[in-house]
């Protein structure tokens, strides 16, 4: 009878696989005996492994620019990383060995970007995306990282007023885009995005405040959605109106050349995630290459911000189960040895899912439970994978500890949460150790992070 949890998600799921692998009961991740990692730091433990940012990387530019050469596209393929997911050092620094350019939203981007052009990691010729509704501050800072020669900055205009706010004069000239105000998913709270112009907006715009500005040029459009990139009417749909703009845009503007399709290249969330990335730039690609063959101008230098597909899956958060609940007759509650609220609040916020297996123990029976935190919360609880309300692990003994993973956690979790700082019912945020592979392809672990202290808690509440 095969009732071992090796059994039951070896049935359900194709495992092993590049990522995961069993041995001797335990899991590995990439490679690396994360019972190992246990051993030596402990939990709740949060970890990123740089070298799968990397590969994605690769992996979508490959995949780009294959598409395009199928196609005998002539524009450029252009990867930006979207900040916001992550802006850890050690982030940073992975990203741009892959020479990516970069796409921020904040005044306070551009303070790390100073910081990592002085320690050698960034260059100046690398394209700086600038979008979010401006401040003055933000405006400020963009006009620093201007004058300090970065010449490939590019402004994204998030409304009518924003142009005014800059210092423009003889002595800055610099390029601009324009964000499109897309319209929303017919099942979305609103009918239109707040961010950015709207599309009957953009052309008279265009022609009153840029046209005969000697200062300024339009070098891009820009638009997202939120839903992401999918294999939908309405994807396409929004798509199909962005180029068509694109394409009259540039009967009356010489100087644009770039579309930027923003972010939206999905993760894996559950084991049984299935996405065709291929298809899917292939289709992109060859829909702008029609459209603007059709009305006979020159395809656009394409443009992406991908930012969870970037750091989310190299990111995990392991965990100890500390003891087990019987509520009732049906529902066994795991509790683990943090807060779920703490560590991936999103999980609550907006009910995101991800991987979740156990660490250790695969050849023991298993059983469905739930996954409770440790405040008091009445939220702060796991109850869902893929097909089902609930959770199977392997079943709790008293002789063995029972670990347990949320694996693709890498992006938005930090800020989310509040690194750093006050944490829900002052449960202290865990440590976090970033792994990376030497030249000889043996993994590394550095610890970044100590877990919260109770001293920077209260320093932080004034006591």
């Amino acid at each position: 009878m095969k009732n071992k949890y090796v059994d039951l998600i070896q049935q359900a799921f194709e495992l092993p696989n590049d990522e995961f692998t069993i041995e001797e009961g335990e899991l590995n991740w990439f490679g690396i005996s994360l019972m190992e990692v246990i051993k030596q730091y402990g939990t709740p433990l949060r970890i990123t492994y740089l070298p799968k940012i990397g590969q994605n990387i690769q992996k979508a530019r490959r995949t780009f620019n294959v598409a395009m050469a199928k196609v005998d596209y002539k524009g450029d393929y252009n990867y930006c990383y979207c900040t916001k997911s992550s802006h850890f050092s050690f982030v940073m620094e992975e990203v741009l060995k892959h020479n990516v350019h970069i796409e921020i939203s904040s005044a306070f981007d551009i303070n790390i970007l100073e910081n990592l052009y002085e320690t050698g990691h960034l260059k100046t010729d690398t394209f700086i995306i600038c979008n979010g509704f401006k401040r003055p501050q933000y405006i400020e800072n963009i006009e620093d990282l201007m004058k300090s020669g970065f010449n490939n900055i590019i402004p994204i205009l998030d409304n009518k007023f924003e142009l005014d706010l800059f210092n423009i004069n003889e002595n800055l000239k610099f390029n601009v885009g324009i964000r499109i105000a897309a319209e929303e998913e017919p099942k979305f709270d609103f009918y239109t995005s707040r961010l950015g112009i709207r599309y009957n907006d953009i052309i008279p715009y265009y022609q009153d405040k840029i046209q005969s500005n000697p200062n300024v040029s339009l070098k891009m459009l820009h638009f997202f959605i939120n839903t992401g990139i999918r294999d939908t009417a309405y994807y396409w749909n929004e798509l199909n109106k962005v180029v068509n703009l694109y394409c009259e845009m540039k009967k009356i503007c010489p100087e644009l050349d770039s579309l930027n399709i923003g972010g939206g290249f999905p993760i894996q969330a559950h084991l049984d995630f299935e996405y065709d990335y291929e298809y899917m730039a292939e289709e992109i690609v060859a829909q702008i290459l029609n459209t603007c063959k059709n009305q006979n101008v020159p395809e656009p230098h394409i443009f992406t911000e991908f930012g969870s597909y970037t750091v989310g899956e190299s990111g995990a958060m392991l965990y100890s189960i500390i003891n087990q609940k019987q509520q009732n007759d049906r529902e066994l509650w795991n509790m683990i040895d943090s807060s779920f609220m703490t560590t991936l609040p999103d999980t609550w916020a907006i009910n995101q899912r991800y991987v979740v297996l156990a660490i250790n123990n695969w050849n023991t029976e298993y059983e469905r439970i739930h996954l409770g935190g440790l405040t008091c919360d009445s939220e702060d609880f796991y109850n869902a994978e893929a097909h089902s309300n609930a959770i199977f692990m392997p079943k709790i003994t008293a002789e063995e500890e029972q670990f347990i993973g949320f694996f693709h956690m890498g992006a938005y979790q930090e800020s989310l949460g509040g690194y750093g700082g006050i944490q829900h019912c002052l449960i202290p945020g865990p440590k976090l150790v970033v792994i990376d592979r030497d030249e000889n392809g043996e993994y590394t672990t550095k610890l970044f992070a100590k877990e919260q202290s109770y001293k920077s808690m209260l320093k932080i509440l004034g006591y």
